[in-house]
């Protein structure tokens, strides 16, 4: 799904794409990658959530990108400007891989589930179903969302391409 209309999506990043352009992010590990796609209008959406709350934040002001509660509604936004409409967006995801496992680990160290937890909770709040995800596990992800057909390709060292 290489194309020549890409654009990236940085960690604790997020952007939209319409016209057959593809969105693509690398490195999601315990970061979830959230899309977001209007089937009529084409216009899709992207977030590399790194972190599940904005109620964390340390920085001011803050990076709306990097938190689900945060980035969902800014993509949205962004969407809507775009002509998408909120009773039309599909969801899928990918990420939220639990990267370290300690003995007597805290919930604190649970970033990887606490990242998709918190993207279902926000996809609830604006009743957008999740129609597809690739979450969990202990491995890495890269993936590349077309604005053409909102299939999300995933790839993965361990499990290689596939398509959701």
């Amino acid at each position: 799904m290489i194309s020549e209309l890409l654009i990236k999506v940085g960690m604790a990043d997020l952007n939209t794409a319409a016209n057959g352009e593809h969105l693509k992010t690398t490195g999601l590990g315990s970061c979830v990658g959230l899309t977001l796609f209007d089937p009529t209008k084409h216009v899709a959406g992207m977030a590399h959530v790194m972190l599940p709350s904005s109620s964390i934040a340390r920085e001011a002001p803050i990076n709306v990108a990097k938190y689900a509660d945060t980035a969902i509604p800014e993509l949205i936004e962004r969407m809507l400007a775009l002509g998408a409409n909120v009773s039309r967006l599909q969801a899928k995801m990918a990420g939220g891989s639990q990267m370290f496992t300690l003995p007597g680990q805290t919930d604190s160290l649970r970033i990887g589930p606490r990242n998709v937890e918190s993207c279902l909770m926000m996809l609830e709040q604006y009743s957008i179903p999740l129609i597809s995800q690739d979450t969990g596990g202990n491995f890495g992800r890269t993936i590349e969302l077309s604005s053409k057909s909102g299939t999300l390709t995933i790839r993965s060292v361990q499990h290689g391409i596939k398509e959701i």
